[in-house]
């Protein structure tokens, strides 16, 4: 069962930076990205730092592809399919992220949320 759930106002998002919503007892990192001014949503748990952290992260491009670079050891996360550049085994899960009547949504996945 897939949902929509309203996370913050637009307002609140930062261009170029990421923050982090509590959805459903899970840390999710948003990002507003002003190069192709698209939003993207991934799990803010870094599993090699092993830290809820990814939301703090910098935003960035390495050959075409939009990434996060982790705060701790500096790994790339591709914002749209969540694979590390560096440790091609390493995933974090990416959401679908919506403007909705001026608030942010994500689409939870429920099955892979174990919700």
């Amino acid at each position: 069962m897939n949902q929509w759930i309203t996370v913050c106002d637009e307002n609140d998002l930062y261009l170029d930076a990421g923050v982090c919503a509590l959805v459903n007892g899970h840390q999710i990192a948003l990002f507003w990205c002003g190069h192709n001014n698209t939003l993207y949503a991934i799990n803010n748990y870094d599993p090699v730092g092993k830290a809820n952290v990814l939301s703090r992260g910098i935003l960035g491009s390495l050959n075409g592809t939009v990434v996060v670079a982790s705060p701790l050891y500096k790994q790339h996360f591709c914002l749209e399919s969540g694979q590390c550049l560096e440790l091609a085994e390493t995933l974090v899960p990416t959401y679908p992220v919506r403007r909705y009547n001026g608030s942010i949504q994500v689409q939870l996945i429920v099955s892979l949320l174990g919700k």
